[in-house]
């Protein structure tokens, strides 16, 4: 009777064309690099860590963060080209972009719509602390379209999604994405 129900479903599933990742939440793999944000001015209190998950059934990444101190409101966050902190983040160069695809959010509007480092914006509270959890299916750390060895800014303003690229303003703190071997290797 069970195996009867499970082919039951599944055949539901196919026949209203849902994908595989559409049927379930997608499960967080193993944690695979981490990101260590620090301010782009001398002096600034702006701190945070991003843990990067396997997700997707490993055909995409789940990024988990926290910043503190922030201003309050909303403040985008973008993968960023370039591994290069220096020049107050700057150096990152522009939004990572293999695809030459429109601004947007990639959580939302996938990769093959907008730059697969659109990562949105974190809401920072009144006492300057904020998280986030985002995941974008068709990235991987080292493989098809890498972000591994990348940057990751936090802007000063609020993502508001226009072109080309957010309109989010300065950048106020700065982390490279690294595995465990690469902060080892540093």
């Amino acid at each position: 009777m069970k195996r009867i129900l499970v082919s039951a479903i599944g055949m539901l599933f196919v026949s209203v064309g849902l994908r595989a990742e559409e049927m379930a939440p997608p499960p967080a793999g193993k944690m695979v690099a981490k990101v260590t944000l620090v301010g782009t001015t001398p002096g600034d209190k702006i701190n945070g860590e991003i843990r990067i998950f396997e997700a997707y059934w490993g055909k995409g990444l789940k990024f988990v963060g926290n910043i503190t101190g922030a201003t309050p409101g909303n403040h985008g966050i973008h993968i960023h080209d370039k591994g290069d902190c220096s020049d107050g983040g700057n150096a990152a160069g522009g939004h990572y972009n293999p695809h030459g695809t429109k601004h947007g959010f990639s959580p939302r509007d996938k990769i093959t719509n907008a730059h697969p480092g659109d990562l949105g914006n974190v809401l920072v509270d009144q006492s300057g602390n904020g998280s986030f959890s985002e995941e974008v299916v068709g990235i991987t750390l080292a493989g098809l379209d890498p972000v591994g060895g990348r940057a990751i800014i936090l802007h000063e303003k609020e993502d508001d999604f226009g072109q080309p690229t957010g309109n989010a303003g300065g950048r106020i703190a700065c982390g490279i994405i690294e595995t465990e071997q690469d902060a080892a290797d540093r």
